[in-house]
């Protein structure tokens, strides 16, 4: 008999799921490896605590509903997008407290960034960083440094996101961004007192961070940064799967790919920007083990899991720097860039550290409750600013 491995995930609109794709690949390779995949939402579980799941059959090429019990082991895929789904997963998890998750939440951006400070090793590469309190405060931080970025704390592919660039001669700073639909918001001359009057009603004092900015931009005035997946594998240990770097369209502070980034190998965008093989070495090594120190030190704060898509950027010294790190990370990247052989591990990672997991069964279960290790306080916090 087969392992089970059940995927938690939300509805959209439309009772739509937002990876069906993935889940498919990741049935597909679940097979393989001897290990039932199942897909399903808190909306699928009756009053018996039985799932009515989504099972992807290889062979008719087609998915099905089938009446399972709960798994021995929980991937968390879930992305709230509203109030709701954030009502449904706090409901579900408030339920069945004694799940075992392979995947978790982390925290807000801010919380993340005070506890990676902590790290000798990682504090060298964060940017400097204020929570949002006020005009003033902001006003201050912008004489410091000529390109800020204002992000929600808990938003996702480039929602939200504002950057601020200082002009010459002391004439105000050129606002540009994304709103809360990721679209781009036109580049508008704004004096500093009159930035939180622009934004009025997007929440900033309860929701936004306010950041240094990293020079992102290429010859051709488009933004780029790198996205790196950092997994465990099937001994349990962290493994840099990969890293590739994505470039913003045209008029845009971001280079989400779902906001219409593209994607490029890691080495060819560095080779572009610094030339030598030498140089382009030295910042891979440093990203690779910066990637690894933001991976231990966070299972360190927060217990087990599995992966983390963690955000760079390169500035033009070469120096890496740490911009963001999301804890349910896409990895269609990879297979933009045609890195299908980085992109097939990514997928069969989280299946092979759930296989793990499941034969040290004399091992103490640290994943049963979410953020054990972060102080409560921080945990309702967290959890609040997704609701958003």
């Amino acid at each position: 008999m087969s392992t089970q491995l059940g995927v938690l995930a939300m509805y959209m609109p439309g009772r739509k799921l937002e990876e069906l794709s993935f889940y498919r690949k990741l049935s597909i390779y679940g097979q393989k490896l001897g290990v039932d995949v199942f897909i399903f939402t808190p909306d699928d579980v009756d009053n018996r605590s039985r799932i009515y799941a989504l099972s992807y059959n290889q062979a008719k090429r087609s998915w099905t509903r089938k009446w399972v019990g709960f798994p021995p082991i929980v991937y968390d895929r879930c992305r709230y997008h509203g109030a709701d789904n954030f009502r449904k997963i706090t409901r579900f998890r408030q339920k069945y407290t004694k799940l075992r998750y392979l995947s978790r939440p982390l925290a807000n951006k801010w919380i993340i960034h005070r506890l990676l400070s902590e790290n000798e090793n990682i504090a060298p590469h964060l940017p400097s960083t204020v929570h949002y309190r006020n005009r003033k405060q902001l006003e201050q931080f912008l004489k410091k440094h000529p390109i800020v970025y204002m992000k929600p704390k808990s938003g996702t592919g480039g929602r939200g996101i504002v950057r601020l660039q200082r002009l010459r001669g002391g004439r105000g700073y050129l606002m540009q961004g994304r709103d809360a639909e990721r679209r781009i918001l036109p580049a508008t001359k704004v004096t500093a007192a009159h930035i939180p009057v622009r934004l009025a009603g997007w929440g900033l004092q309860s929701k936004y961070i306010v950041q240094q900015g990293i020079p992102l931009e290429l010859k051709d005035g488009r933004v780029h940064d790198f996205r790196m997946l950092v997994q465990k594998d099937g001994q349990g240990k962290w493994q840099v799967t990969g890293c590739a770097g994505r470039i913003g369209p045209p008029f845009s502070v971001t280079s989400n790919l779902h906001g219409g980034g593209t994607a490029i190998s890691m080495e060819t965008l560095l080779k572009s920007r610094f030339g030598t093989e030498e140089k382009v070495t030295s910042i891979k090594e440093a990203a690779y083990t910066l990637g690894l120190h933001v991976a231990q030190h966070l299972e360190a704060k927060f217990g087990t899991f599995c992966e983390a898509g963690i955000d760079l950027a390169v500035d033009p010294s070469g120096h890496v720097w740490l911009l963001e790190v999301n804890p349910k990370p896409s990895r269609d990247v990879f297979r933009l860039t045609g890195d299908l052989q980085t992109y097939r591990n990514a997928i069969r990672r989280p299946i092979e550290f759930a296989l793990h997991l499941l034969q040290k069964k004399a091992a103490p279960n640290t994943d049963t409750h979410l953020l054990d290790r972060v102080p409560q306080s921080q945990q309702i916090e967290s959890h609040r600013d997704r609701s958003v």
